[in-house]
Parts: C-alpha cells; sequence; structure tokens
C-alpha cells in the first residue's frame, strides 16, 4: 500500500489588509493615529511649562522680598522729621467792605526745619500748607520738593500771601485786636509732607506725614511764642 503524497498547503498570511497592484506588488493599510491622544500629550506639555514659569516668578518675588527685607533690617530707617521751626507776619492791613465784613491781608513766613537721621536720604514732593484763623482759610503756602542727604538737617522757607480775604467785622476786629493791643495772634497751620526713603538708586513706596500745628506769634517781634503740633496724630 503505497502513500500519496499530501497536497502542498498555501502558506497563511496575517490578517492585515492588503491591495496588489497592478504590478503584483503589495500595498500594506496602516490605520490613522488617534487625534485625541496626540492633543492631550501637547495640552500636559504646555501646563508644564505654565507650572515652571509660575515657579521660577514665585522664586524671582520672594529673592526680592527678601532682598528688601535685609536691607530694611539693616538700615533700619526712621521717620522723616518736618517742623515748623519759626512764624512770622512780615505784613497786616485790614480794610472795610461793608458793615459787618472786613478784608484781611498778610503776609506769613514759615520757617521749616527737616531731619535725616537715617542711613539713606530722603527725596520729599512738593508740600501744600494752609493757614487758618478760628477755623478760616485765611492762604496756602508751597515747598518745593527738595533730596535730603544721610544724617543732615536742612531748612526750607515758604511765605503765604493773604491777599485780602473776606472777614467778618467781629473776627477782623478781633484779629487788630490780637496784633496791635495784645501782640499775640493765634494760627492754625495743616499740611501734608510727603516722602520717599531711596536706598541703593531704589526709592521706596512714599510715607504720607500730616502736619497739624496751633502757633501763637508776635507781630511786634516776628517771632513764635508758642507751639503745639501733631503729626500722624502724634502729638509732639
Amino acid at each position: 500500500m503505497t502513500s500519496r503524497p499530501l497536497p502542498a498547503t498555501r502558506p497563511t498570511t496575517a490578517n492585515t489588509p492588503s491591495s496588489a497592484a497592478p504590478n503584483g506588488t503589495h500595498h500594506h493599510y496602516y490605520p490613522p493615529t488617534n487625534p485625541t491622544a496626540s492633543s492631550s500629550s501637547s495640552s500636559a506639555s504646555i501646563r508644564g511649562c505654565c507650572c515652571c514659569l509660575f515657579l521660577l516668578f514665585s522664586f524671582l518675588a520672594l529673592l526680592v522680598l527678601a532682598v528688601i527685607l535685609v536691607i530694611v533690617l539693616a538700615v533700619k530707617p526712621k521717620k522723616p522729621e518736618f517742623d515748623l521751626q519759626q512764624v512770622g507776619i512780615q505784613y497786616m492791613g485790614i480794610s472795610s467792605t461793608t458793615a459787618s465784613s472786613a478784608a484781611v491781608s498778610l503776609d506769613i513766613r514759615m520757617l521749616f526745619t527737616a531731619t535725616n537721621d537715617n542711613k539713606v536720604g530722603i527725596k520729599y514732593g512738593e508740600s501744600r500748607f494752609t493757614v487758618m484763623y478760628r477755623g478760616i482759610p485765611l492762604g496756602r503756602g508751597t515747598v518745593p520738593g527738595f533730596y535730603q542727604p544721610t544724617h543732615s538737617v536742612r531748612r526750607v522757607e515758604t511765605v503765604i500771601v493773604v491777599d485780602r480775604v473776606s472777614l467778618l467785622q467781629a473776627d477782623a476786629a478781633d484779629l487788630v485786636r490780637d496784633a496791635s493791643l495784645n501782640d499775640r495772634v493765634e494760627l492754625r497751620v495743616v499740611g501734608d509732607v510727603g516722602a520717599k526713603i531711596r536706598i541703593l538708586g531704589l526709592t521706596s513706596p512714599g510715607v504720607q506725614v500730616s502736619v497739624d500745628c496751633t502757633i501763637a506769634i508776635s507781630p511786634r517781634k516776628q517771632s513764635l511764642i508758642s507751639k503745639q503740633c501733631g503729626f500722624d496724630g502724634l502729638s509732639v
């Protein structure tokens, strides 16, 4: 009994779809990539960059804050001192305008002393002051801004010109009596002084100092009799 040879079997191919070209070559088909996975990876990289930038800026801000804190602790800046030193009336004239009012003209000279006991310089802005008599504003004066070096004292002067300010006849008569008979005129000076500290060429945020002084002056002697001032609500 002879055995028959088995017919040759054709080798099986993978289940990958293919198409035959006219020249007999086969082109394999690859499924397209998933666009959702690509976009998710891009968004993840963007989030990572944003986190890195946030951490970098946070580190720089903390570094600047630490440097400023070290400088402040080393310098120990003090509040600038701006004191009213002398007040004088250079001219005073009163003329009646009506039966119940009068016009007052004054030239008031004020001398301020700025003291800087700090290890750094102080830059003062323009300061404005108002002189009042019994609550009535008489005039306003301006002190130009200036720079004051360390450990120094500087005097600044301003003249307030009161040009025919209308007062009640009773107030005008009291002002004349105080000046001529009593040789004592009580005035109130209010204003704001703006100052900034300069460290290594950098200017700090502004510090506002409020000045409120009740003074009594002698028109004859052109001198200050008494003074009671408050700075930022602190009596000095």
